[in-house]
């Protein structure tokens, strides 16, 4: 399938003016399938939850998105901020409309925050750049405030801090517990939330452009496997980042990991490890301010590094697993916001790739077409030409993999019709039901 530009702009009102979309002989709005930077700006607004799903302008707005986490840092680099604007405009070819990225780098080469409260303009505005030129391409950013792993700085990075100020720190585990370092990522919080962007002129608590703000990169506090301690910490910073910014929608950056407040879903957890690392899908997520789930997809880290088939059915249990408690227990969206396989693995072809990749979208799919709280996902990760070096296994580069380039294009189709010609409150009554039907959820070929 030929790679069309295309503007997933879910308040596009449907016209006479159809595209024939070739390969599946299905005729397509014009309107939807042509990206348009001319887009009004009274159009562009704030992502927000209406129950289980997404809303802009009262329309639902399904995810088919992606993860660079390197944007900013690349954007502080002259020599490399052109490969930020490649990203954008590769991904909106194929129709991906949200973009998860690191807001942090704490104490490292070209960090962010130097120190607690210290930050480089020069990275500051590299920041700004990434969210204006997402905004050009008519991508949102999710924005994640601190990694839990020692990469840009970690909450590892944050005992340093701590304990270079004098405090008596053990563990990277209390980050989620010393006063004093909570502070510092409050701090960070208040800083992010009331950044001006130079080049925007808008606060980014004010900008349309960031879809939500992630707390924590896979938090996990392995020092307390019974989750008290995180359970708290999301308690306080959920309520501190809604304080500051009550207008962005809000998500925690979880795994997806089951925990001991419902032993009964272990048997979904990729393995037994995963219920002792100090989360707990169901009760982290009832957090108040919390607005939407979080669960991440790796076979290949989590049950054998070796590629092997019985990696997709666990897949497609997994997200109906989360999916199904989103749902019922959660009342809210779930984004599956990594996922991925690295053709470092033993037994890798980009055939299994494509595989994974297509039951991922399928199994989304699935809760679109029931209105059910499937809501999207995030490819790991979205690579431009020239960037190899960057790889660690996972990247995707559009021009080395036409196949794939093909599947996201024709989900981001399918998510795109649904988005803008049924309303939610059409329940699929709507005359255009057997047209979103044939386009959304005929199987590939």
């Amino acid at each position: 399938m030929a790679t069309t530009q295309r503007q997933i702009n879910s308040s596009t009102a449907f016209d006479d003016t159809e595209y024939e979309d070739w390969e599946s002989n299905i005729h397509i709005p014009n309107s939807i399938l042509t990206y348009g930077s001319e887009m009004e700006e009274a159009e562009w607004q704030m992502v927000q939850k209406k129950g289980n799903q997404f809303v802009v302008n009262d329309q639902p707005f399904y995810v088919n998105g992606f993860n660079t986490y390197w944007l900013m840092v690349f954007a502080a680099d002259e020599s490399t901020r052109g490969r930020v604007t490649q990203v954008f405009k590769h991904a909106s070819s194929v129709g991906m409309t949200v973009c998860r990225t690191w807001a942090f780098n704490d104490g490292q080469w070209r960090a962010l925050q130097k120190s607690p409260s210290l930050y480089d303009e020069v990275v500051f505005k590299a920041l700004d750049f990434v969210v204006s030129e997402a905004k050009k391409y008519r991508i949102r950013l999710i924005l994640s405030l601190v990694n839990n792993w020692e990469a840009y700085g970690g909450k590892a990075q944050y005992v340093k801090w701590g304990n270079a100020a004098g405090l008596n720190l053990t563990s990277d585990d209390d980050f989620f517990s010393h006063p004093t370092l909570r502070g510092y990522y409050k701090d960070h919080v208040k800083a992010s939330s009331l950044r001006f962007n130079t080049l925007t002129n808008i606060t980014y608590k004010e900008d349309p452009t960031i879809f939500a703000w992630e707390l924590m990169n896979e938090p996990r506090c392995t020092s307390d496997s019974l989750g008290d301690t995180l359970q708290e910490w999301i308690k306080e910073m959920a309520f501190y980042v809604k304080s500051i910014d009550p207008k962005h929608l809000l998500e925690i950056g979880l795994e997806g990991f089951y925990g001991p407040s419902t032993p009964q879903r272990f048997q979904f957890n990729p393995n037994s490890y995963a219920q002792q690392v100090g989360t707990d899908f169901i009760r982290n997520h009832q957090v108040l301010g919390v607005d939407f789930a979080s669960a991440h997809i790796y076979p290949d880290s989590w049950i054998s590094q070796s590629v092997a088939d019985s990696h997709i059915p666990f897949v497609k249990s997994w997200m109906e697993a989360h999916i199904d408690d989103a749902e019922k227990y959660l009342g809210m969206p779930v984004v599956f916001g990594e996922f991925g396989v690295s053709a470092k693995d033993p037994g890798y072809n980009s055939t299994y790739r494509d595989t994974l990749i297509n039951t991922v979208y399928k199994t989304i799919l699935n809760s679109t077409k029931k209105g059910g709280s499937g809501a999207g996902t995030l490819l790991w990760q979205f690579f431009p030409d020239g960037t190899d070096y960057m790889d660690d296994g996972y990247a995707i580069v559009l021009s080395k993999a036409p196949s794939t380039s093909s599947m996201i294009s024709l989900q981001s189709t399918r998510l795109a019709l649904f988005n803008s010609l049924c309303s939610e409150r059409c329940h699929w009554g709507c005359k255009k039901k057997k047209v979103l039907q044939n386009v959304l959820y005929e199987d590939e070929e």
